[in-house]
């Protein structure tokens, strides 16, 4: 029986349950193991050759090697986990958040401060607040983004 997910009705939202735990779990163990600083520096030397080690698919290792932080969290990865690969490349969440919606850091702090984007034409899929998935860059963000 599946369970009743209300919440995928809210535009620019995808919600850390447990289906996306299990789909992102080596993408988030990967993102883990960058908090010691001998896989960062491992990491950083060749990519591609840690990104072999995790059992992750090749589309969450295409998603990390484009830095394409949306993808990322579509393919089960959580955020608090993800930072760790901002942190590594020196970004700080703010700069990752800006990279997210397409807004250089400053335009992303300014919204935060001026209290955000607007519910309205934001509440459900379908409606035309700029949080929408089609006025959203997903995918668009670049490594020289993040």
């Amino acid at each position: 029986m599946a369970l009743d997910k209300p919440y995928k009705d809210v535009p620019g939202t995808t919600i850390f349950d447990a289906e996306q735990s299990r789909k992102g779990y080596w993408l988030n163990q990967f993102c883990m193991s960058l908090m010691k600083p001998d896989n960062r520096e491992r990491f950083r030397a060749d990519e591609r050759a840690y990104l072999d080690e995790w059992p992750m698919s090749e589309a969450q290792k295409q998603a990390v090697l484009a830095r394409d932080l949306n993808r990322c969290i579509g393919l089960g990865g959580n955020i608090y986990f993800l930072a760790k690969l901002g942190a590594t490349h020196g970004k700080s969440f703010q700069q990752m958040a800006g990279s997210m919606t397409g807004m250089t850091e400053e335009e992303y702090r300014d919204m935060m401060i001026s209290g955000g984007r607007s519910v309205e034409g934001n509440r459900h899929v379908g409606e035309d607040g700029s949080a929408q998935a089609h006025r959203q860059p997903q995918g668009s963000s670049t490594k020289a983004g993040l």
